[in-house]
Parts: C-alpha cells; structure tokens; sequence
C-alpha cells in the first residue's frame, strides 16, 4: 500500500510500486484531466505537478511519490469555479480538440508559480515540451499571459512591480503572429480509461 497525496487528500494506493502515476490517477481515483498520450514521456499530455514542478505522470512510478504533494488540473478549480489558470483557458477559447490542454495548464500554472513576471519568450520555452497538434498555440499563449493577469487581481498592470500577486501580469504578449487553428489529425484516439501497455523502462 503506498499513500498519495493528490490535490490536497491522502489516498492510500493498492497498485504495484513500479505502475506509473497517470494510471493510478485515472483508474484508480478518477482523476482523468491528464491524458495518455504517447506513453513514453515525449508529448506531456499526462503533465502534472509534483511539489509544484511540471512531471510527466505516464513515465513516472508512484513508489518515488509517497509524501510528495501531487497537483492535477482538478486541483486548479472545479467546473462551477475554475481557477485562474481555467479561465483563462476558457475566456481565450484556447482549445480546439483539448487533448494537449491539461498539460498545457499545468505546466504554465508550474511557470506562474515560479516566475509570476514570466517574458513571452520564457512562456514558449517553458511549454516547448508540451505538443499541440491542432496548432493552437498563439491562443495557448495569450490564455496563459491572461491567466497571470486574472492571478494579479483587480487593480493591477503588467510589468508593475511589487507583491508576488501584484507582479503576475508581467509584459504583454506579442500576438503579431498568425493564429493558426488548422484542422487537426482526424484519426481516432484511444478511449482515456482504456489500459495500455507500459513503455520499457
């Protein structure tokens, strides 16, 4: 039995040591915002965070987990009231199939956290990771330079120094590039809860 804590609860976890995290959080507490992807590590659509750094839950075992504080995209808000990050998202209409999503806002929502005045330059290298394949990624860019003003709070600008809150807007986004919402990959994906094969390690 090995104890999680996700989201602010302690679970206690029957699965085997070496059974990555992603499958116990979907099949296991039904958490099912991070997505399997590739399996391998390689596209972040299982992004999580761990003690508040961005880490791909689909090559990540949960015997290295226990007492570590684990964050998914449900611990951000909830349907009725999303959090900042989620708004954003939403107000931004950031999405076009959503599958890349999740991970997108949580390692952007790990870059606020760390650096609330993040340049633009620092937003795209920070979500270089994360592959979008509908192309989305001018609205992804604005929603997190959004999410850092919706952090700020009402009476704030960008770049204004002090507090850590009062701080978040940071620089305006450059949005003279082309947004791109190119039809996606038509192939059908896996339904999520579906198990699958674990990569080699």
């Amino acid at each position: 039995m090995i104890e999680l804590k996700v989201n602010g609860h302690s679970h206690n976890v029957s699965a085997e040591p070496e059974t990555p995290l992603l499958y116990v959080l979907r099949d296991d507490l039904q958490l099912n915002a991070a997505k399997f992807g590739c399996g391998l590590g390689q596209c972040g659509s299982c992004t999580v965070l761990v003690d508040g750094a961005p880490t791909l839950s689909c090559v990540t075992p949960i015997m290295l987990l226990e007492g570590r504080q684990i964050t998914t995209l449900e611990g951000l808000g909830s349907l009725e009231d999303p959090g900042p990050m989620q708004r954003a998202f939403i107000e931004e209409q950031a999405a076009q199939c959503g599958y890349c999503i999740p991970g997108m806002m949580m390692r952007a929502q790990a870059l606020l956290q760390r650096n609330p005045r993040a340049s633009d330059a620092e937003i795209r290298a920070n979500l270089e990771p994360n592959l979008c394949r509908c192309g989305t990624h001018m609205r992804i860019l604005r929603a997190v330079r959004r999410a850092a003003t919706l952090i700020a709070g009402p009476g704030s600008s960008p770049g204004t120094p002090g507090t850590h809150a009062a701080s978040a807007a940071g620089p305006q986004l450059d949005t003279s590039d082309t947004d791109n919402d190119a039809q996606g990959d038509a192939r059908s994906r896996p339904a999520h809860s579906e198990k699958r094969e674990r990569p080699e390690r």
